[in-house]
């Protein structure tokens, strides 16, 4: 498999303000999380706003929790966000508003930085089918959450 760009997009019923609150802001990353990895929030801006920030999680991975620190490496507000940890694999959020109001939100997985070594344990343990499945589920849970949080909006104001 040469692919290094994991990616797939979905429209979302919801202005782009709305749903990149959900991703500026760590706290939320396990409620939309499709993969089953991301736990709690222990470190970091309640809201992130700008590249360089950094934010801690719980996460499990084949059973076994682990904490991980990430640095936001990309950042344009209602747009893109993307983040890292210690490798230089990327987790990216693209959004583009559509005609209707909503939001066209493309999530990646981009590995297309790693070295070596990290590159073939990211192949070898089957990481860019699981990111795919994972990044699918999430987009769908971003989808209910975004579109929820738009309604309760909208009725607040």
């Amino acid at each position: 498999m040469t692919e290094q760009l994991i990616s797939e997009s979905i429209t979302v019923d919801a202005p782009p303000a709305v749903v990149f609150a959900i991703l500026a802001d760590p706290r939320q990353h396990s409620r939309i999380d499709g993969s089953g990895s991301v736990g709690s929030v222990i470190g970091g801006p309640a809201t992130i706003t700008a590249k360089g920030q950094t934010f801690t999680v719980r996460m499990k991975l084949f059973g076994v929790p682990y904490l991980i620190r990430n640095r936001v490496v990309e950042f344009e507000a209602d747009r893109r966000i993307a983040w890292r940890h210690f490798t230089a694999n990327r987790w990216r959020y693209e959004l583009a508003p559509t005609a209707d109001g909503g939001t066209t939100v493309t999530e990646t997985f981009d590995m297309s930085r790693a070295n070596a070594p990290t590159d073939f344990f990211v192949r070898r343990a089957k990481f860019p089918e699981r990111n795919r499945e994972g990044i699918r589920a999430t987009l769908q849970r971003l989808k209910r959450a975004a579109e929820a949080d738009a309604v309760e909006s909208a009725g607040q104001a």
